[in-house]
C-alpha cells in the first residue's frame, strides 16, 4: 500500500487497464477446462480468466502486486500480470497468458524506461512451474537484477500454458514468440512509464524464444520497436536432434528430462500417440512425473533412475519427434535487428556446435550477429558471465550505434 501511495498514477493506470479489459470486444473464446495430463492446476485463481478472452492480443486483463519472495531485489515495483495473446499452435485462437512486470527503482528517464522482455529457460510444463508463481532461481535473479540495476524495466512472460489452463507446447517457437510479443504490448499499454524501445533477452528455451521472437515480430507485431535480441544457450533444433549423442548404457544422462517434456508436446499435437510408444517401460513413471514435476526435481529423478536416451526412448521416438519438428524450427534466420549470442564451450544441455551453426547460418543470411564463446563455462554459467558483453551490446543498440558482426567467435 505504501508503494502504491507513492505512485498515484499507477493506481489510475491499472484501473484504466481493467476498465479497458471490460469493454474490449470479446470473441466467443474462453479458457480451456483444466487437464491434469497437461499439468493444469495448483496455482491461484489469478491465473484463470473467467470471462471471454478479448479478440485483440496484447491486452492487459489484470495485475496484482508480486510478493517480494517471488520478486527481484532491485525492483522498485513488481506485479504479476495476465494478458491476452494468440494461440501459437493454430495462430488464430485467443488465449490468456501470465507473467510478471518489474520496474527499476528511482524515477523513469525522459521518455520512459527502456524495456527488456525476458524469455525464461526450461522450468517444466505444469502450471506450478510458471516463473511468476515460484521464486526466481538465484541464477536468474542475479541476471535480471543486473538489468534492473542498469535502468531497464522487465516484462517476463510465463509462456502459453504455463500458469494458465491449457497445454504448454514446450520448445514450439511460435507460441513462445507470441507470448513474448503480447507481454510487451500489454505492458506498454498498462504502464505509461515504459518506453517502446525494446530488447528481447532469453536463456536456453528462452534463447530459442528470443531468436524466434526476433524473426516473427515484423509480421506479428510491427508496432513494437524491437532494437535487438540477446540469446544464450540457444537451441538450434533441426534434423540433427533426431540423432542425439550416444551415451554409455550404464551412465545416467539427466538431460533426458528435456526429451520427456518433448514427449508431452508430441502428444499435444497427436493425442493418439500412447506413452509407451515414446518411452520404455523403465521411463514410463518418469514421463508421468514430467506432467507435474518442474525441471529441477525431474532432473534429479531422471538421474536417480539412471535414465539416458538409450534406455529411456523407444526407436519410435525420433519418428514422432520428426513429425512435430517444423514447430520447433525457426521460421527464419534472417533477422532485421542485431542479435547477441553467448555460448559456453562446456554446455552439455545444448550443443555448442549447434549454437555456432546457428550463428553461421544467420550471418550467411545477412543477419548482424555478435557471437561470443566462453571457455570452460557450462549451460547455466554462460548466462551471467555473458553480461560483460551483452550489457554493452544493448547500450549500443539503444544509442543507435552500429554493431559489428562476429560470426566466428574466438574462445574467451
Amino acid at each position: 500500500m505504501r508503494a502504491a501511495s507513492r505512485h498515484p498514477g499507477r493506481i489510475l493506470a491499472i484501473a484504466a487497464t481493467l476498465l479497458v479489459a471490460a469493454i474490449i470486444p470479446a470473441g466467443a473464446n474462453q479458457v480451456p477446462a483444466p487437464d491434469p495430463r497437461q499439468g493444469d492446476g495448483g496455482v491461484s485463481a489469478f491465473y484463470t480468466w473467467a470471462g471471454e478472452i478479448p479478440a485483440a492480443p496484447g491486452q492487459m486483463l489484470r495485475t496484482e502486486p508480486l510478493d517480494p519472495a517471488f520478486g527481484l531485489a532491485m525492483a522498485g515495483q513488481q506485479f504479476r500480470i495476465l494478458y491476452s495473446s494468440t494461440d501459437g499452435i493454430d495462430a488464430k485462437t485467443p488465449v490468456v497468458v501470465s507473467g510478471a512486470y518489474f520496474a527499476p527503482k528511482g524515477t523513469p528517464p525522459e521518455g520512459g524506461w527502456p524495456l527488456v522482455a525476458w524469455a525464461h529457460g526450461t522450468t517444466g510444463v505444469a502450471d506450478v512451474c510458471a516463473p511468476s508463481w515460484t521464486p526466481r532461481t538465484p541464477r536468474d535473479a542475479e541476471y535480471l537484477n543486473a538489468w534492473l540495476a542498469q535502468g531497464y524495466a522487465i516484462v517476463a512472460t510465463d509462456y502459453q500454458g504455463l500458469g494458465t489452463p491449457g497445454p504448454h507446447p514446450y520448445l514450439a517457437v511460435r507460441p513462445a514468440a507470441f507470448s513474448v510479443l503480447d507481454s510487451i504490448r500489454a505492458v506498454l499499454k498498462a504502464f505509461p512509464e515504459v518506453a517502446n524501445r525494446v530488447v528481447v533477452i532469453g536463456q536456453s528455451q528462452g534463447g530459442g524464444a528470443a531468436f524466434a521472437t526476433a524473426g516473427i515480430a515484423p509480421s506479428y507485431a510491427p508496432d513494437i520497436d524491437i532494437r535487438g535480441s540477446v540469446a544464450t544457450g540457444v537451441p538450434f533444433l533441426g534434423p540433427a536432434m533426431l540423432h542425439p549423442r550416444p551415451t554409455p548404457p550404464d551412465v545416467a544422462d539427466p538431460t533426458v528430462t528435456y526429451s520427456l517434456y518433448l514427449g508431452i508436446m508430441i502428444q499435444q499435437y497427436d493425442p493418439s500417440i500412447a506413452d509407451d510408444q515414446l518411452v520404455t517401460a523403465r521411463a514410463l513413471p518418469l514421463l508421468q512425473k514430467a506432467r507435474t514435476l518442474c525441471v529441477g526435481p525431474l532432473f534429479y529423478a531422471v538421474g536417480r533412475a539412471g535414465l539416458n536416451r538409450g534406455n529411456a526412448l523407444t526407436p519410435a521416438f525420433p519418428k514422432a519427434l520428426a513429425a512435430v519438428l517444423p514447430e520447433l524450427e525457426f521460421p527464419t534466420v534472417k533477422l532485421t535487428q542485431p542479435l547477441f549470442v553467448g555460448t559456453g564451450t562446456q554446455d552439455h544441455d545444448v550443443s555448442p556446435a549447434g549454437q555456432l551453426a546457428l550463428v553461421r547460418n544467420a550471418c550467411a543470411q545477412g543477419s548482424t550477429v555478435e557471437a561470443h564463446l566462453y571457455t570452460g563455462l557450462d549451460h547455466g554459467q554462460t548466462m551471467n558471465a555473458s553480461q560483460k558483453d551483452s550489457l554493452p551490446f544493448v547500450r549500443k543498440l539503444l544509442a543507435g550505434q552500429p554493431i559489428q558482426s562476429i560470426c566466428e567467435p574466438a574462445a574467451q
